[in-house]
């Protein structure tokens, strides 16, 4: 598995796209995100990616990730992991094949560090606004 730095490049770069730079956790997703957890929504995320992108031809592919109404839904399409052609194009993950242990615990990786990345501005202001008093 790549180290941190590359994940987040890979991230970066994924985001420059047009169509990926529109994605981020606002409402419910966010809200799902934040009350969840990094651990439950990682689990999410395994589960997504075993049933509808690990398959070596996956049903639908390139329209079965819902643009709504998950947190991991929502960072697969800013990330280009949301198919098979994007995992290759983007990622260097070959189509045609069942993605292995290491291929699907990256992309779960690659899914989990976004979520991070778009939660840590809620966390950090929640963080540092909690330790400061509103009385004068």
């Amino acid at each position: 598995m790549p180290d941190p730095a590359e994940i987040d490049d890979r991230i970066d770069r994924a985001s420059t796209r047009p169509f990926g730079r529109r994605f981020h956790l606002r409402g419910r997703e966010r809200a799902t995100a934040e009350l969840r957890g990094p651990q439950t929504i990682r689990a999410h995320a395994a589960e997504i990616i075993a049933e509808r992108l690990a398959p070596a031809a996956p049903r639908n592919d390139g329209r079965q990730t819902p643009y709504r109404n998950h947190p991991v839904f929502v960072a697969q399409h800013a990330t280009a992991t949301c198919c098979r052609n994007c995992l290759e194009t983007w990622h260097g993950i070959a189509k045609g094949k069942q993605l292995d242990r290491d291929e699907r615990t990256y992309v779960v990786e690659v899914i989990g560090r976004w979520i991070d990345r778009e939660l840590a501005p809620s966390i950090e202001g929640r963080d540092s606004g909690s330790s400061t008093s509103r009385r004068s």
